[in-house]
């Protein structure tokens, strides 16, 4: 990009304008005239070229000129480069799969499709975050580790079913522990597990205040979310007719969630409690994490300037001398 470094050179183009119009008007002034009876054998001389270019070294010279107020007004190639310093936060979402997660009582069908379409829109609102997922019922796993690949991740959470080839139940504890090891030899600035469960810890080898105490030794701040209505719900479950066709039924459970729980986890760690009992719910609670936990991203300019003006002062003054030239030699004019 080219910018000029003083502008106001290029007032001097006004009164330039002026005397070129004035000697222009002059020259048509003041043109010398012979009277002549007959023009006959005058009109079938030609013109010479010393006649027809005897305006060039004049407009030369203007031209110079101009090059010259181009070069007083301080053209310049400006190059900026910026700098962006992204300083990301790991975020682990420990997700429970297992089976009252169907419960109809949050949009837009359940409680389980309500989480994922929520953590989809947290995810493509995340910038240079490093976001793993581990699911858990009455056991855990991995489904994608730390990864800056938010496409993958959404594809494997587009995936994710209620708990079918591992252990019933719903083991807190456990998919903490393992929440913290995947996340505990990160080094970002901040390092976070999100903890989504309709229910209250029941099994597993691991206490949940033992991996609460671990989480708080390596400084992972845990938000954990109690999701669902507690009380008696209806379940949905696929079975089979007579004529071998699925159909789904519902039976009775009872769903509580863990508040005390869920409230000691977030506390003794720095984070923070939310209960969420609806879709919409649910998307504010993922709003405020959001918030709280900001990418920071810092932006540096740098604008380096090369001056392009002397190239229009060396054209100014080759064409100078040239229309000099011009004009003592091949267009100088008689006496």
């Amino acid at each position: 990009m080219t910018i000029w470094a003083t502008p106001w050179a290029f007032v001097l183009l006004i009164p330039l304008l002026a005397v070129a119009l004035w000697m222009w008007w002059a020259r048509k002034r003041r043109t010398a005239t012979v009277q002549f009876s007959h023009l006959a054998g005058f009109l079938k001389v030609h013109r010479g070229y010393r006649s027809r270019l005897s305006w060039l070294p004049t407009a030369v010279k203007i031209l110079a000129i101009v090059l010259a107020i181009f070069a007083l007004a301080r053209p310049q190639k400006a190059d900026t480069k910026v700098k962006r310093n992204v300083e990301g936060i790991d975020i682990m979402i420990v997700f429970d799969i297992s089976d009252s997660m169907l419960i109809e009582d949050m949009d837009p069908v359940n409680r389980i499709e309500s989480a994922k379409d929520t953590m989809t829109k947290f995810i493509k609102g995340r910038v240079s975050d490093r976001i793993g997922l581990i699911v858990f019922a009455g056991e855990s796993y991995t489904r994608v580790p730390m990864t800056l690949d938010y496409p993958l991740l959404m594809k494997n959470l587009s995936q994710v079913e209620t708990a079918k080839n591992i252990k019933q139940g719903t083991a807190i504890g456990v998919a903490l522990a393992n929440g913290v090891a995947r996340i505990k030899d990160s080094t970002a600035k901040s390092r976070i597990i999100i903890l989504m469960t309709d229910g209250e810890n029941n099994t597993g080898t691991i206490d949940p205040d033992t991996a609460i105490e671990i989480a708080k030794g390596f400084g992972i701040k845990i938000y954990s979310i109690g999701i669902g209505r507690d009380g008696e719900s209806q379940l949905p479950v696929e079975m089979e007719d007579v004529f071998g066709r699925k159909v789904k039924r519902y039976r009775p459970i009872h769903s509580d969630v863990n508040v005390e729980l869920l409230e000691k986890m977030a506390k003794e760690t720095n984070g923070k409690f939310w209960r969420a009992t609806s879709g919409d719910a649910l998307r504010g609670v993922f709003a405020e994490i959001n918030q709280l936990e900001k990418t920071n991203i810092e932006t540096s300019q740098f604008t380096r300037y090369a001056e392009l003006f002397p190239l229009y002062l060396k054209w100014a003054v080759a064409l100078y001398f040239l229309a000099v030239f011009l004009g003592t030699t091949a267009l100088r004019k008689g006496p």
